[in-house]
C-alpha cells in the first residue's frame, strides 16, 4: 500500500452529519396519543421522573485526507479519522463517566488499503463504498454510531434507565429505554394546528406524540427546555422512540423526557452531561497537529 497525505486542512470538504442529510418526504400520523383536535401542550405530573439517566454521545474528526493505491494501479481518495463515543450515567445527583471508547481508521475504497501504523496509534483499514467526501464521511459516521451503541449498552448495564442518545435514534431503536434527541430542525413535521401547539410550548412542556415514516418509522415529540430567548424553536428539541412502543408506553416515556431533560439544560438545546462528555471525548482524541505529523511520517 502507498499512502500520500494531502497537504491541506483536513476539514476541507467535510460532509454533513447523518441527521443533516436530506430525508425523503415524511408521512406524519398525528392521531397517536390524542386526536389532532385535542392537541395541546402537555406537562408531566410532579411525580414523573427517572431514577437513572444515561446520556450517550460521540465525536469525530478527520485527521488527514489521503490518497491510497499501489505502485502501478489507480489511486483512491480516502481519509484518516479519529472518533470517540461515551456515556455519562446520572443517578442520585451524581454524574459519572460510565463508558468511553476511541477508534481510528483509514477509510478508502482502495483494494490496497491496509492498516497504517503511526507512533501515536494505528489507523485500521475500513472499506468504504466510494471515494467522494460524502461517502467517506458516512463510513466514518457509521463507525462512530456503532461505538455509541456499545457505550450505551455498557452504561445501561441491564438496569432500567432513560437512555438519551444525542442525535437520531435510527439503528439503535432496539435498545431498551432509548430516546434519540435531535437539536437541529431541518424538517418541519408539524404544521397548522399542531405547529401552533409546538410554538406555544413553555419550558418543561411537550407536544403530544406523533409518528413519522420515511425510510424508517419512529414515534416522535417535541420538548421545550429552559432558557429560550424568544427565537422560534429556541430551546426546543425533538425526541424519537421506537415505533414498537404502544401509544400508552411512548406517552409515559415522553412524559419522563419532559420532566427530566429540563433539569440538565445548560443553555438552549444543550445539556450539561452531553456538553461535558463531548469535551472529554475531544480531549481523548489527541492533538490534531501531532496526529497529522505522525501520519505524514508514516506515509513517507
Amino acid at each position: 500500500m502507498r499512502v500520500a497525505v494531502a497537504p491541506w486542512d483536513p476539514s476541507y470538504g467535510a460532509s454533513a452529519e447523518i441527521d443533516a442529510l436530506a430525508e425523503p418526504t415524511a408521512e406524519v400520523n398525528l392521531d397517536v396519543e390524542v386526536a389532532l383536535d385535542a392537541w395541546a401542550p402537555r406537562r408531566p405530573g410532579a411525580t414523573v421522573g427517572a431514577g437513572v439517566v444515561v446520556f450517550v454521545d460521540g465525536v469525530r474528526r478527520v485527521d488527514a485526507r489521503v490518497w491510497v493505491g499501489d505502485d502501478a494501479g489507480p489511486v483512491h481518495a480516502g481519509l484518516c479519522a479519529s472518533w470517540a463515543a461515551g456515556a455519562v450515567r446520572c443517578t442520585g445527583g451524581v454524574a459519572t463517566l460510565a463508558a468511553a471508547e476511541i477508534g481510528r481508521g483509514l477509510f478508502s475504497a482502495s483494494p490496497h488499503a491496509s492498516d497504517l501504523a503511526t507512533r501515536h496509534g494505528v489507523y485500521a483499514a475500513r472499506m468504504a463504498r466510494g471515494g467522494t467526501p460524502e461517502v467517506l464521511s458516512l463510513a466514518l459516521q457509521e463507525r462512530m454510531l456503532a461505538t455509541e451503541l456499545r457505550a450505551a449498552e455498557t452504561a445501561a448495564d441491564g438496569e432500567p434507565a432513560l437512555l438519551v442518545l444525542d442525535g437520531p435514534l435510527r439503528g439503535r431503536q432496539h435498545v431498551t429505554g432509548a430516546v434519540g434527541m435531535i437539536k437541529s430542525h431541518h424538517t418541519a413535521y408539524l404544521t397548522d394546528r399542531a405547529g401552533d401547539v409546538l410554538a406555544a410550548l413553555d419550558p418543561g412542556e411537550r407536544t403530544p406524540v406523533f409518528t413519522v415514516g420515511t425510510t424508517w418509522t419512529r414515534h416522535s415529540w417535541y420538548v421545550r427546555l429552559p432558557g429560550a430567548n424568544g427565537v422560534p424553536l429556541a430551546g426546543v428539541v425533538r425526541c424519537e422512540a421506537s415505533a414498537d412502543l404502544a401509544p400508552t408506553a411512548v406517552g409515559a416515556l415522553a412524559d419522563v423526557t419532559a420532566a427530566v431533560l429540563p433539569r440538565y439544560a445548560s443553555e438552549p438545546q444543550n445539556l450539561y452531561p452531553i456538553g461535558g462528555l463531548e469535551r472529554e471525548l475531544r480531549r481523548r482524541l489527541g492533538d490534531p497537529m501531532l496526529l497529522y505529523r505522525a501520519l505524514c511520517r508514516a506515509a513517507s
